[in-house]
């Protein structure tokens, strides 16, 4: 990304400012990075660890599977999820709260003795693959916004920084030139000066 500037002191001074806002800004966005950075390892190994809890979960009730379909599926849905929000490291995060199911009723006489497990199973099966999932969405949002703030710390570091930096050189080395260049001008006009000053004092 190329610096647009002029060579004098407005254009500068521009610079010069927004250089300051750069240098002051950075410390702060990489300490956001290395904070994200961090929730993205720990939101990773939690979702991680959900998903081998609800596999393992899953597995345990595997030997149980040809019950399953005695079992009336309609008799239970997730009626509400509440999500609470989060701020971490500058970004707004979902968090499980609870969820509400919906249970028809059915009757104890005429189903098997294990329906009532079967649904308190299902509620804990469901309860752990909404947390996966929100725990899923977290990290996406995370793993998005380390990728921005990364991004952020480069353009800084790498190109905004040193590119106003060079520019301000730029500028300073031109104005130094400038100003050289009209004090060695006066510096000959006023020498001219004197000799026709002289010149007319002998005549």
């Amino acid at each position: 990304m190329a610096i647009k500037f002029q060579y004098n002191k407005t254009s500068l001074q521009l610079l010069e400012k927004q250089l300051k806002i750069r240098v002051r800004a950075l410390p702060t966005i990489k300490s956001k990075e290395s904070a994200l950075r961090m929730e993205v390892k720990r939101t990773k190994d939690r979702f991680l660890e959900l998903k081998e809890e609800l596999d393992q979960q899953i597995k345990k009730y595997d030997h149980l599977a040809s019950l399953w379909n005695e079992f009336n599926p309609n008799l239970i849905t997730v009626a509400d999820v509440a999500i609470e929000t989060k701020k971490v490291a500058g970004v707004l995060l979902p968090i499980f709260g609870s969820v509400t199911f919906d249970e028809k009723p059915y009757s104890r006489f005429n189903s098997p003795i294990w329906f009532s497990d079967g649904l308190a199973l299902l509620k804990r099966l469901a309860e752990q693959g909404i947390k996966a999932e929100i725990e899923q969405i977290k990290l996406e949002q995370l793993e998005y916004a380390r990728k921005k703030t990364t991004q952020k710390v480069n353009l800084f570091e790498k190109v905004q920084i040193p590119g106003y930096s060079d520019a301000i050189r730029k500028i300073k080395r031109y104005l130094e030139d400038e100003e050289s260049l009209s004090k060695a001008s006066q510096k000959i006009m006023r020498t001219n000066l004197d000799k026709a000053r002289r010149k007319e004092e002998v005549a």
